[in-house]
Formats: structure tokens, sequence, C-alpha cells
């Protein structure tokens, strides 16, 4: 089986902890044949889409920046691919959108792209969860001042957040009591010309973030609950938080099991539900991780059950494309 990864320069993964690095591994183990390309290297050239791609092949070293070994580059179509799949990180970006534009192009000519170029651009990691308004706590988006203020006057402590960013980056916490709420409403908002979002500050972060990851609409098992350094309101594991894997909760499985269905049907093969006490804070759908720290910390082999649904979706398909 061929698979195209799109990701970030392979030189910066951090494979100690990568998600899409074990995922490889996983797929090579199989005897896949892995490509890799960037972002940067896909084109359309006489109404095909194609990517500039080198076949990746794993080293007997685990160094960083040495544990890969990459062959010539091939222009081939999206489609001559068993599958895609796209591994770029945010943020969500112009670029980031034509590439899923492109994605929507080559499915339509045959290719198998997860996820697929359309959810990319429905399912915004921010503004996802008020599809579902049942699990979320109280939330505004706007980009005009007055509302965040109103926002604010009324629940008295919430986050601010961009809705285009990852890891932490960009995120504040405001209370009635902030000496700074004019400036960082400016800047978040750019004065007004950037929307944002404010959610009611969900006091249980202090126990974690939880990342539940559903593939194929199904749960895994455990989650990874993400725990603030002391002081810090941001569980994000590139915010310093520290992470520790622990089984779904009752509440937890409730909010996996009512929306993976959805999310599969909406064509998303994996998706990063973070949850914080009750309440679904962000949908992850770029490139959702956490892989290593769950099955480290539980058992569980979390990339061979992506790789096992990823073959179950290729398999299904070329039997479609065949009858």
């Amino acid at each position: 089986m061929n698979l195209l990864v799109v990701a970030d320069p392979l030189q910066g993964f951090k494979i100690h902890k990568d998600s899409t690095y074990v995922m490889l591994r996983e797929a090579a183990r199989r005897g896949w044949t892995l490509w890799f390309c960037e972002a940067a290297d896909l084109r359309v050239s006489e109404g095909v889409v194609e990517a500039r791609s080198r076949p990746l092949a794993f080293t007997d070293t685990q160094e960083y920046q040495h544990w890969f070994e990459l062959g010539g580059a091939e222009t081939r179509a999206l489609r001559d691919f068993d599958a895609v799949l796209m591994r770029t990180d945010p943020p969500f970006d112009q670029q980031y959108l034509y590439a899923t534009h492109l994605f929507t192009l080559a499915e339509q000519q045959g290719a198998r792209v997860f996820n697929p170029g359309q959810t990319l651009r429905d399912y915004n990691e921010k503004l996802a969860i008020l599809r579902f308004p049942e699990v979320i706590a109280p939330t505004r988006v706007t980009q005009r001042a007055a509302d965040l203020r109103d926002f604010l006057a009324e629940h008295g402590d919430i986050i601010l957040k961009p809705l285009d960013g990852m890891g932490g980056t960009g995120i504040f916490r405001l209370t009635r009591q902030d000496p700074n709420i004019g400036s960082i409403i400016e800047t978040l908002t750019h004065n007004e010309t950037r929307t944002v979002m404010a959610q009611r500050y969900i006091p249980a972060i202090v126990d974690g973030d939880k990342r539940i990851l559903l593939i194929d609409g199904i749960p895994v098992d455990w989650c990874l609950a993400r725990v603030p350094l002391a002081g810090e309101t941001r569980g994000n594991l590139a915010a310093g938080g520290t992470g520790y894997a622990r089984p779904l909760s009752p509440r937890d499985r409730e909010i996996a099991e009512s929306l993976g269905p959805r999310l599969a049907a909406a064509g998303l093969l994996l998706v990063g539900l973070d949850v914080i006490g009750d309440y679904v804070t962000e949908i992850n759908v770029t490139s959702p991780t956490c892989f290593q720290e769950i099955t480290q910390q539980s058992g569980i082999d979390v990339p061979a059950l992506f790789i096992d649904a990823l073959e179950r979706k290729v398999t299904a398909a070329s039997r479609r494309k065949e009858g």
C-alpha cells in the first residue's frame, strides 16, 4: 500500500512524542510504502492535483534529524496513492486553506485524503464546538470589544482565544478585576478586526484538559489529561502542562459516544476532542496528537488502532471502485 503523508519538515519532528512519527512507524511495520511531501509541494498541472513527493524510509537511529532517509523526488498524482494523510500542524492560515481546496479537487479525481479537505474547512478547531451546543460551556464568538466586555461582565471569569492557533498560544484568562482588559482585547482582536472566541472559565482545568481521541468515530478507551503548571491556566503540553493517561470517565465516554458517530459521518477519520470537566472546548481535526503518551502510559496501541482504521477505509473505497 502506498501512503503519502503531507506534513511539516521531518527534521523538525520531536520523535519522542510526535504522533505522525508513530503512525508512519506502524505503517512501515506493516510493509506499506511511505512517501513524504510538504504542502508547498502540491500543485495542479493540466487539471490534475499532483505532489512532488519523495520515498520515506526509517534509519536504524533514533537521533533527531537522522531517523529518516528520503529518496529522489517524483511527481505523482494524488489519486495514484492508496491514501493521503494530511498532518500539517495549524495555524489554519491561507496556505493551509489553499491546500484543503487542492485536496477536495484531488478527491473528486479519485484520491483518498484523511481527513478530507472539505471537513478540514468545515470543522475549524475552535468554531466546530458550536455544532454541539449541548456539550459546551457558555461561549461567545465576536470581534467586537463591547461583546467581549459584556460576556466578561456576565460570567466574571473567562478564557479568550484566537481561532487559528495551537498549543495554547494566544490564550488569555480574564476576570472582572484584571487591569489589562482593554489591552488584551485589543491585542487579540487586532483592534476589532479579528474574530475571537470567549468561553466561561471552567475550574476543572486544575484536574487537566483531557484529549480524547476518536478513530473513525470510536473513542480510544484512555485519554490524556494535560494538567497545567502551578499558576498556569493552559494545560497544553506545549505550554508546559504534564500529561497523565487516564481511563475515560462516564462523562467522557458519554460525550465521545454522542459526538463520535456524527463526526465520522462527516468524513473525519481522526479527531481529538478537548474536554475540561463536563464540557468540550475544542474539536481538533488538523493533526491531533497524544498517541505516544496514551500508548506508553495505558498499553493501548493507538498507532495500530489508527492504521487499522485507515486500512479499512482504503479497502472499502477500493471495493466500491471495483464494484
